[in-house]
């Protein structure tokens, strides 16, 4: 065959291979010469740049400088993404409007925001208080770009030389970036935000709007935000009036106002000041002779009767205003709010007294609380441990993780798709993505049959998985399972920071204390929606209203099921009674709650609720350090019942849907028919008694105190009307906080009404 393929000459010839090969190794013989050619000419090119000796190392060190300096733009740029999502140019609009707050009552309780017409130019204000300032804050302010690298190694050397913090490296342009962004948490993090953030607004501001911006917006302590605030709060009068003893006072808040601040600590407040004046002279920028006469002549403050201000209700309820304010071209308002001052001081105590007491040696530093009623009015909001130190609103700002707070959410969605609390679920989970959930106990689930209740009221992580990832279905060319339905509800719910993983179901999310309490609060509200909201009226500068809650929002939806609701309610009252809230429950009312552990003990939470409150608590650390162990059975169930034992004044609180009346209430109620039935007609007189829960021994001996008190004043006894024969009297008597007598029953009438509207626990009231 191969004969006849390579025959030779005339018609018999079909392929010359031997030509096709030679063509081939001609080709690329030339291609290789040409490319030599090219090589050498290209060498004989780069030869005239060789370098050798000190050119040569010179050019070396530059090339690797490149190289460093590529993969370090690389790393910084990775750093700068954290601190570039905190940037937030609504911040600076906070001096848009101009807000006086009253309580619910109409009684003014502070302000917030910078006045128009009250407004300080930079110009206009004191060169003392601006030198003051800068002497003491930031003396080379002018002179570096948002970072003084210089200030921050020499701030080093003396806290060495001190053995201790006696000078701080951060600048003025760091500070404002803290105040207007940051959380005051001592990590590297915070300072890696603050430094790209300090160095962000010195790119967008001149230093002359950067200092304006500062002597605006620091907390100056009493409420006062800024120079021109603090210099009317402590002197009564503009920052413009100010003398140097006055100017060196106001300077000295801005390190630390609740340490500082001459109401709070005037000892302390002096010796600040003198330190303000002793860094004016070290600064150069006045002589021990011009100082000396501020020494002797201290700064005189007003005094104040009552210091008392809800400041972290303030800056969120601020925040609310600015967005019913929007569109309306009104910028200078009076807002009545839904602030409780009294449960607002009962909060506080409760998670200062919490965390002083057990925080440190649990190494849980800080906590929030928010306290709403069942329709989402916010009565109290704790955001941290001392405002002074931190302005940041850990209530309303700082996402953590939920936990196991997390879980009811998943169970109402099991509720909604045809589950019962009594239906039975297998104590185990599929795996997602080669992930298996283990339980508290470290164990992947024994795999037998719990009830719905049992399961959430002991907190397994295996069927709150097994949950979330069933309820498989495949709708257009689209495969769904129980996440999804569980981030539906959230989305009714108002509630925001999940997503959908495989341990979604145990709040892997971040999601603020505020609005998880709402997501609480529409199972306490029997299914209704019910957002937290702060502002009940809004009236302008002409006394005109703008806006009115009760007017200008319509009726909450129903966004989930009254079944849902209550199922899930009593659920949640197993958790309290039976399982891991044990600590929260009340013994005058019915609690449902959930506790929430995240991982390595990172958060701890309690949210629960009783027919009147939805309380959140939050236990942790700003900087995400792991506490000693501390799970939400603990510390927020403590301090959430420590809150509610003292809020829960009277007896004036509905039955929770889905339960039936405690039986504490129900023996109140019961007294109150008997006054009813002894008093068919009761007069104003006993209108207004109440039933009280002292013993009656108790109350017999206050009666004998009270009568010998009124002997020894010479006052008579009034003596008992008898309705039969006198007419009733129609005096109306004025009402009082239920806060300023010891802890009561409601009155007969209003315990009558409550024991007719009171449903059994098949069909509760709904709100």
């Amino acid at each position: 065959m191969s004969d006849w393929f390579f025959k030779q000459g005339g018609r018999d010839k079909l392929i010359n291979w031997i030509g096709i090969d030679s063509k081939i190794d001609s080709t690329l013989a030339d291609a290789w010469a040409r490319l030599k050619d090219y090589w050498n000419i290209g060498s004989s090119f780069f030869a005239r740049f060789r370098l050798s000796g000190w050119k040569r190392l010179l050019n070396e060190l530059l090339s690797e400088s490149l190289t460093v300096g590529a993969a370090g733009l690389v790393f910084l740029y990775g750093l700068a993404i954290p601190a570039l999502q905190e940037f937030d140019e609504e911040r600076f609009l906070t001096g848009k409007y101009s807000v006086k707050f009253l309580d619910r009552a109409g009684n003014e309780i502070g302000q917030r925001g910078i006045l128009h017409n009250d407004a300080v130019p930079l110009d206009e204000i004191p060169d003392s208080v601006i030198k003051a300032t800068l002497a003491t804050e930031d003396r080379r302010f002018f002179e570096h770009f948002g970072i003084d690298f210089l200030g921050t190694f020499r701030a080093l050397v003396q806290n060495l030389r001190a053995n201790g913090v006696v000078q701080g490296g951060s600048t003025l342009t760091q500070q404002l970036a803290k105040n207007l962004f940051l959380s005051s948490e001592r990590s590297i993090q915070r300072k890696i935000k603050e430094a790209f953030l300090a160095s962000l607004l010195e790119s967008r501001y001149t230093k002359r709007q950067i200092l304006k911006l500062y002597l605006d917006r620091a907390y100056m302590g009493g409420g006062a935000f800024g120079v021109e605030a603090a210099s009317q709060f402590y002197f009564g009068k503009s920052v413009r009036k100010v003398n140097l003893a006055e100017a060196a006072m106001l300077a000295g808040l801005f390190k630390a106002p609740t340490n500082f601040a001459p109401h709070v600590n005037l000892p302390a407040s002096r010796a600040r000041t003198n330190e303000v004046l002793s860094n004016l002279v070290e600064a150069g920028f006045y002589t021990p002779a011009q100082v000396h006469q501020a020494r002797l002549k201290p700064a005189k403050t007003i005094e104040h009767n009552d210091l008392a201000s809800p400041d972290w209700f303030l800056d969120w309820a601020f925040q609310e205003v600015a967005r019913l304010g929007k569109g309306k071209d009104e910028y200078v308002l009076t807002a009545r709010t839904t602030i409780d001052l009294g449960l607002q001081k009962i909060a506080e105590n409760a998670v200062v007294s919490m965390v002083r007491r057990s925080g440190r040696a649990k190494r849980a530093r800080s906590a929030a609380l928010v306290a709403m009623e069942t329709d989402g009015s916010v009565r109290a909001i704790v955001g941290g441990m001392d405002y002074g130190r931190s302005q940041f609103n850990r209530a309303t700002s700082a996402k953590r993780q939920p936990g196991s707070s997390f879980k009811p959410y998943v169970y109402a969605m099991a509720l909604e798709n045809g589950y019962k609390p009594g239906s039975t679920v297998r104590d185990s989970s599929p795996s997602c993505n080669r992930w298996r959930p283990r339980n508290y106990n470290g164990s992947y689930g024994g795999g037998g049959r719990i009830s719905l209740t049992r399961a959430l009221a002991k907190s397994l992580n295996t069927v709150a998985v097994g949950l979330s990832l069933g309820f498989r279905e495949k709708k257009d060319g689209k495969t769904t399972d129980g996440r999804d339905k569980v981030l539906n509800l959230l989305q009714r719910l108002g509630v925001s920071g999940a997503r959908k993983s495989c341990s979604m179901a145990l709040g892997d999310g971040g999601m603020t204390p505020l609005e998880h309490t709402s997501g609480f609060a529409t199972f306490a509200n029997d299914g209704k929606l019910a957002r937290p909201y702060a502002i009940l009226e809004l009236v302008n500068s002409r006394g005109q209203l703008i806006y009115n809650r009760q007017r200008d929002e319509g009726e909450p939806l129903q966004v989930v099921a009254p079944r849902v609701a209550r199922n899930l309610n009593r659920m949640l009252h197993s958790v309290v009674e039976a399982g891991t809230g044990r600590r929260a429950k009340l013994d005058f009312t019915h609690v449902v709650g959930k506790t929430g552990t995240s991982s390595s003990y990172r958060d701890a939470w309690f949210m629960g609720f009783t027919g009147k409150y939805v309380t959140g608590v939050w236990f942790g650390n700003d900087d995400f350090r792991p506490t000693r162990g501390v799970t939400g059975g603990s510390l927020p169930a403590q301090t959430w019942h420590n809150f509610n034992k003292l809020a829960h004044t009277n007896m004036n609180i509905k039955t929770i849907p889905g339960l039936q009346e405690h039986p504490v209430q129900a023996e109140a109620r019961l007294q109150r028919e008997e006054l009813l039935r002894q008093n068919p007609q009761p007069t104003p007189d006993l209108e207004q008694k109440t039933v009280s829960l002292l013993p009656d021994r108790t109350r017999g001996v206050l009666r004998k105190l009270i009568g010998t008190m009124r002997t020894a004043a010479g006052i008579k006894a009034k003596p008992k009307s008898d309705p039969a024969t006198k007419p009733a009297d129609t005096t109306t008597t004025p009402k009082t906080d239920d806060r300023a007598s010891a802890p009561s029953v409601r009155s007969a009438r209003e315990l009558a009404r409550s024991g007719r509207e009171t449903a059994p626990a098949s069909a509760p009231v709904q709100r």
